[in-house]
């Protein structure tokens, strides 16, 4: 009842415990996902790291080209007020430290952080060849002259500023990766459950409420979407199986049945009958129950036989069978043949006097059969001898002489002339 109630959980949509398919499934999505976007954002981050080098990079050249001859006028004309507004202007968060100097080396204008920042591995394995920028000051002396070298600008980005910029990003990147990771696993998930995993969990959930006794009657869920897909087969697959199962077991049962009951009259056979009589004598053992025993013959069979033919003997052995049979009660009582024309009668929980009574209703509705039989001994219809043995509760007899005493009173019967009921007034 656990297992099945577990599995109605999956089938119904309920959280799913842990060691369960679809958790399993959830969490290896979620891997997955984790997994694709951590190697996307690493080539993205490579990608954004190689940009924001040639960007840097780019962007403080065309800085340097832009003040170049106004830097270069205050240097030919050693101006400090104008060289300290042009290093100035240039001096800001990204730039750490900027000096102009003139054709001499002496600097004209400088500006450097007021805090020394050091420097580590990954600012240096990023922007350690690009932070250090130097441009020559040309002065322009006139259409006839060559451009002459009036000093220079140096420079020096802050490592510290544009590593920040760049875990900025990393950050933003890091976020929109696991967000992403997050919502794919999600929509693979809900697809891989309501697509796959929930179908396998109707069919498992089938499967555990199959009856084992009928397997052919099996739930057999109904797929949509899947009639031709390999859940769709497998589920055919298995109605295949558990039908062919359902044959096997009918089968088998079909065997039993005929491995205990008589081909010809119907009736339990000789096998039967021990197997049932044994259970019946321990039981009686054990409960301290009387039991009865009904050796039962049909008298002058073998004359029967050999005037009226064989096939009419056989209709007579399925007639008297079946009017034995109708005259106890098959829910308690056991009627079986014998051998031949002999049937035994177990009467469990019956002590000699019912025995006895039972005995007397039997032999009379095979009289009132009414079969014709001109050549026995002793009617012009056909007739039953029977012996009767009980055991009394609290006697200590074997099976074996219960069985034995019952064939002894069946001779009696036929030699004090047949058609009749042979018994010891003392229970055995």
């Amino acid at each position: 009842m656990r297992s099945r109630s577990k599995t109605a959980s999956f089938a119904t949509g309920t959280t799913p415990r842990r060691g369960s398919l679809t958790f399993k499934q959830a969490l290896l999505t979620l891997l997955i996902a984790i997994l694709i976007s951590t190697i996307a954002g690493s080539v993205e981050l490579i990608s954004h790291a190689s940009n924001m080098r040639q960007e840097v990079q780019l962007r403080t050249t065309q800085q340097l080209a832009i003040v170049n001859g106004a830097a270069a006028e205050a240097a030919f004309q050693l101006n400090p007020d104008l060289a300290h507004q042009i290093a100035y202007g240039l001096f800001n968060d990204e730039v750490a430290w900027v000096v102009i100097r003139d054709d001499f080396g002496r600097p004209l204008a400088e500006f450097k952080a007021a805090e020394e920042v050091n420097s580590t591995w990954l600012s240096q394995r990023l922007f350690g060849d690009v932070l250090h920028h130097k441009a020559d000051l040309e002065y322009y002396m006139g259409s006839d002259l060559t451009d002459t070298i009036v000093g220079n600008i140096e420079l020096q980005l802050a490592e510290a500023y544009l590593t920040q910029q760049f875990l900025e990003r990393i950050y933003s990147v890091v976020g929109i990766s696991i967000l992403e990771a997050f919502i794919l696993s999600m929509v693979v998930i809900t697809f891989f459950h309501f697509f796959i995993t929930r179908p396998l969990l109707k069919v498992h959930a089938a499967i555990i409420g199959t009856d084992p006794t009928q397997p052919g009657r099996w739930p057999k869920p109904s797929l949509r979407g899947h009639q031709n897909d390999e859940l769709g087969h497998l589920v055919d697959s298995l109605d295949h199986l558990l039908n062919a199962f359902q044959q096997g077991l009918e089968q088998r049962d079909h065997l039993h049945l005929l491995s205990k009951i008589d081909g010809l009259t119907g009736v339990p056979n000789r096998r039967h009958f021990d197997q049932f009589y044994n259970q019946q004598w321990h039981i009686a053992q054990q409960t301290q129950q009387p039991l009865s025993v009904i050796f039962i013959d049909i008298d002058n069979f073998k004359e029967f036989n050999d005037h009226y033919g064989h096939a009419m003997g056989d209709d007579t052995l399925r007639a008297v069978a079946t009017t034995l049979n109708q005259c106890i009660d098959p829910s308690r009582d056991l009627l079986a043949r014998y051998g031949g024309e002999e049937f035994v009668c177990v009467l469990p929980n019956q002590d000699h006097d019912e025995a006895v009574s039972i005995a007397n209703g039997l032999r009379e509705a095979v009289l009132s059969l009414a079969i014709p039989h001109a050549f026995s001994s002793t009617h012009s219809d056909l007739t039953v001898s029977m012996g009767v043995s009980s055991m009394s509760p609290g006697q200590s007899i074997s099976s074996e002489t219960l069985i034995k005493r019952a064939d002894q009173q069946l001779y009696q019967a036929k030699k004090q002339g047949r058609n009749r009921v042979a018994t010891r007034k003392r229970p055995a």
